[in-house]
């Protein structure tokens, strides 16, 4: 974002926005229509996950950078990034006073329920519209999100991911779980058996789904298919690696070295080793048999 965007003030998001799930996404919706035609919506983003700074560790995401970064450009939403290092000793008011009036020129300011920020997260959501109030900048608070009866959380998603209830994550992101990334060269034993099948690495700091086999949509260009996911190591076959493996219905070409989008619609099966390729193959027909006839 520029300094010129900034001039006439902004409505900005806050949060980790690590997932862009519905809750997040109530949001960052409630920040573009605040911002409407006065202010620029914008969304502030810190260059590594808080938690990083706090354990060590971030969790897994729930979505890629690139992909976050495009359903902000289509929401009109401008992602403003300040170093997590740089602002953790901040006290509450330090922040609203460093950031949000000098750095960011904000005139709204929208977060969740739970937000949490200052040095140790010792301001919530309600000191931050007090603080707000003092500095005359509107302050909207987003009321916690449900989804099947739940509320909506990062955590629960990933979760949901890991244990391969790739439908409730989906029902709680508000979109399929998937990613898009390159086709990288297998053994293309796939071919031999009459389903030929494209290999994918899960992307780097993706949460990794429960291994199995899926339901897919698969989006080749401006097509889409469906398709049938294998993730996992592959037992039967005999490697260690952890890849995607999708066989595309219908779909007839080669991608090696495009970027082909995978998003995880139902869960079939656990992966399993099989006592020989023949069972296998079976099975895959099985499997195929399942996602085109939709059941």
């Amino acid at each position: 974002m520029t300094d010129k965007k900034l001039n006439n003030g902004c409505a900005v998001a806050l949060g980790n926005f690590d997932g862009l799930h519905i809750g997040h996404l109530a949001v960052i919706n409630r920040t573009a229509e605040e911002a409407g035609k006065e202010f620029t919506a914008a969304v502030m983003l810190f260059d590594e996950h808080s938690m990083k700074a706090v354990t060590g560790e971030a969790p897994p995401k729930l979505i890629t950078d690139s992909e976050r970064a495009e359903l902000f450009k289509k929401k009109g939403i401008e992602a403003f990034t300040v170093s997590f290092s740089e602002i953790r000793d901040f006290s509450p008011e330090e922040f609203v006073e460093e950031i949000l009036i000098k750095k960011l020129n904000a005139k709204v300011v929208v977060c969740g329920f739970n937000y949490r920020f200052g040095k140790k997260a010792k301001g919530d959501a309600k000191l931050l519209e007090d603080l707000c109030i003092e500095k005359e900048i509107k302050c909207v608070i987003i009321d916690e999100v449900e989804a099947d009866g739940m509320a909506v959380s990062s955590t629960a998603i990933r979760k949901a991911v890991e244990c391969g209830e790739i439908e409730k994550a989906n029902s709680k992101l508000g979109r399929y779980f998937g990613y898009c990334t390159e086709v990288i060269d297998g053994d293309k034993r796939g071919r031999t058996w009459g389903f030929p099948t494209i290999n994918q690495k899960i992307p780097e700091g993706l949460v990794v789904p429960c291994f199995g086999v899926y339901e897919s949509v698969v989006t080749v260009g401006s097509e889409s298919y469906k398709g049938v996911t294998n993730i996992g190591s592959r037992p039967t076959v005999g490697t260690e690696k952890i890849l995607s493996e999708t066989h595309i219905i219908d779909f007839n070409g080669d991608l090696y070295g495009k970027c082909v989008d995978i998003r995880l619609v139902r869960f079939i099966r656990k992966e399993q080793k099989f006592s020989s390729f023949q069972e296998l193959i079976e099975q895959i027909k099985s499997d195929v048999s399942s996602v085109k006839g939709g059941v």
